[in-house]
């Protein structure tokens, strides 16, 4: 921008100037409605991390705390890091408990320590990030990726959440016997109240999406609510998992959409805190601690790239080059996020791709990020209100984001084998495989791969030679692990 333009178009002062909110052509009502969507999209995990973390013991036989505890500091470390994001990086995107690694922390980690161990690995492995990021070397490696593997990494993402969507619903499922893994509904049919309901929802978004209705995406959101609490009401359809440990396949998936007898409730913040940073170097070993964080380290680093990218191209704020504004500010954010999460002894925070159904919405600045925050924070003495959108009702916003980060894929020249294998690998392989950092690494590999058999190892920057490095210890981490126990 020249002086001249500056100033002839003086800059907006206030919440606007702030987050730029009018030069990112957006307007305080839309980021708005873009926090609350992307909030309602990934509220899920305020009662999905307890279960997930309540599922294994440590060492000593010992779970992490109680539910409510649980939920109450995910919330709470959900609220503060996002607002955070939003004030610091002016980006809209949301950070909160990353799934895959609870649950690796839960089965993988908590197993050979004690819990407080095991979130001190957390907290190390989030300051190792920061300082990879200080140095430079996380932003360098960003700028190394090619931009049409970034697009691809946002194609991949798009099918990723679209299929996660539709797994949640229970619309995809997985078969449990034959040679056919999943298959649509119960046996090939859509049977249950609950899926009924998700695709209502789904009609319903892509109805009001495409006739250009504003707030489609939170409209449909609370619109399927009212249905599912009504449809609980009568038919009684209960829990897919009961407490006495009955399955009903025709349950819903995670809560039961019924309205609560109390608006309010006393969090109880008394996991916060309880992490411990050099017990696990006595209880596991050197060498685990050193390949546990490392594996945390990787999927925390290249999911977040991924993510961010990802939103940027669905909100039109990358450059040329397909990075994002304040990428630096973003990643130690994110970073800080990691350790933060140890620290309130819920696992690692990280960038949540949901934040695209917020975008969907509108959201281009931080102030949607503020917004999503002050949800979640809200959400610590609201979780009975929370706790009533089922997963049904939030995920057809990211069946639709699915399709509108897909067209991205426009942007790939699929006539360049040396871009267009790499790409396809990283695409499919993000849903197939369930983890953004599986596909990402393949399409890495590969890259390098074809550069160095068509004879132009020269042209692969130094950076990604590091990561393809990096990656092929990431894919072999079991078998080098089981070798160097024996």
């Amino acid at each position: 921008m020249t002086d001249k333009t500056a100033t002839a178009t003086p800059r907006s002062t206030g919440i606007d100037g702030f987050f730029r909110i009018t030069e990112r052509g957006s307007s305080v009502a839309r980021e708005v409605r873009g926090g609350i969507v992307t909030f309602l999209t990934m509220a899920y995990i305020i009662v999905l991390n307890p279960i997930i973390l309540l599922q294994g013991e440590d060492i000593n036989g010992e779970l992490l705390g109680t539910f409510p505890q649980i939920a109450a500091a995910t919330a709470l470390a959900a609220g503060v890091l996002t607002i955070l994001m939003g004030v610091v990086a002016n980006y809209p995107l949301a950070l909160a408990t990353g799934l895959g690694l609870n649950a690796f922390v839960t089965f993988s980690v908590a197993s050979q320590m004690t819990w407080a161990d095991a979130m001190g690995l957390v907290v190390i492995e989030g300051v190792v990030i920061l300082l990879l990021v200080l140095t430079g070397f996380r932003e360098a490696v960003f700028h190394a990726v090619p931009a049409q593997l970034k697009i691809a990494i946002s194609v991949g993402i798009g099918l990723f959440i679209a299929l996660i969507g539709l797994v949640d619903a229970g619309f995809v499922r997985r078969t449990g016997a034959g040679p056919v893994p999943v298959e649509m509904g119960i046996g090939g049919q859509l049977a249950g109240w609950p899926v009924l309901v998700f695709a209502l929802g789904l009609v319903l978004v892509i109805a009001l999406y495409v006739r250009q209705v504003k707030g489609a995406i939170l409209i449909s959101i609370l619109v399927t609510t009212v249905v599912a609490v009504v449809v609980e009401k009568v038919a009684q359809v209960g829990p897919t998992f009961a407490e006495d440990g009955e399955v009903n396949p025709k349950g819903w998936n995670l809560n039961v959409p019924a309205l609560p007898d109390k608006v309010f409730d006393l969090p109880d913040f008394g996991l916060l805190g309880n992490f411990s940073l050099l017990g696990s170097w006595e209880n596991a070993g050197i060498v685990t601690v050193v390949l546990l964080v490392f594996t945390l380290l990787l999927a925390d680093f290249f999911d977040t790239m991924g993510t961010m990218t990802a939103i940027g191209a669905e909100a039109g704020l990358l450059d040329e080059e397909g990075n994002p504004p304040n990428t630096k500010r973003i990643l130690i954010v994110d970073s800080l996020a990691a350790a933060a999460g140890g620290a309130a002894a819920v696992s690692s925070n990280t960038s949540y791709i949901e934040s695209a159904s917020g975008v969907g919405e509108g959201a281009r600045t931080g102030l949607a990020s503020v917004v999503t925050g002050v949800l979640f924070l809200l959400a610590t003495l609201l979780a009975p209100l929370v706790v009533v959108i089922p997963n049904e009702a939030a995920v057809p916003a990211l069946v639709l984001v699915g399709f509108l980060m897909m067209q991205q894929v426009r942007g790939i020249d699929w006539d360049d084998l040396e871009i267009a294998i790499p790409a396809f690998l990283t695409i499919v392989l993000m849903p197939f495989t369930y983890s953004i950092s599986a596909g990402i690494g393949a399409g890495f590999l590969a890259f390098v791969l074809i550069k160095v058999v068509r004879g132009k190892a020269r042209e692969v920057h130094a950076l990604m030679w590091v990561v393809a490095a990096m990656f092929v210890l990431y894919f072999a981490i079991s078998p080098i692990s089981a070798l160097l126990d024996r």
